[in-house]
C-alpha cells in the first residue's frame, strides 16, 4: 500500500499575512513552527509549517510576496481538531486573542459537536469534542 498510518501529510494554504497566521496557529492552537523561510529570494514563496514535534502532519501556509495571492476560503474549508474532549473555553478566548474570530458553522453537526473559528485568512478550524473513528 502506498498510504498507511504513517504517511506524511501536508495541508498548504495561502496566507495574506504569516505573522499574524503564526500567532493564530503557535499561540492560539499550540502548535509548533517546524520550518520557517522568508528569505526573500525572487521566485520563491515565504512559507511557515506548523504542526505538532513529531506528527506525521503538517499545515503549511504560504506567501509569494512577488504575487501574492489573496485567500479564498468557503465556509466548508474545515481543518477538524478531534479533541475526544469538551472543548476548553480557555483554549477558546486563546485563539480569539491570537487573531480568530468565533463563526457559527455552516454545517450544523460541528456546532452540536464542537467549535469553528476563523483563523486571520478566514479558514475554519473546528475544535471538535468527539473522538473520531473508524
Amino acid at each position: 500500500m502506498i498510504i498507511n498510518a504513517q504517511t506524511r501529510v501536508r495541508v498548504a494554504r495561502p496566507s495574506r499575512d504569516l505573522t499574524a497566521a503564526e500567532r493564530f496557529y503557535v499561540e492560539g492552537l499550540g502548535l509548533d513552527v517546524l520550518w520557517r523561510s522568508t528569505a526573500r529570494v525572487p521566485g520563491e514563496h515565504d512559507l511557515l509549517m506548523v504542526g505538532p514535534p513529531g506528527g506525521s502532519w503538517h499545515v503549511e501556509l504560504t506567501r509569494d510576496p512577488e504575487h501574492p495571492l489573496e485567500p479564498a476560503p468557503t465556509v466548508d474549508d474545515l481543518f477538524v481538531v478531534y479533541l475526544g474532549a469538551p472543548v476548553e473555553e480557555e483554549q477558546v478566548e486563546r485563539l480569539l486573542a491570537a487573531g480568530g474570530t468565533r463563526v457559527t458553522a455552516h454545517n450544523p453537526y460541528w456546532d452540536e459537536f464542537g467549535v469553528t473559528i476563523a483563523d486571520p485568512d478566514g479558514y475554519r478550524l473546528v475544535l471538535c469534542s468527539r473522538s473520531w473513528e473508524r
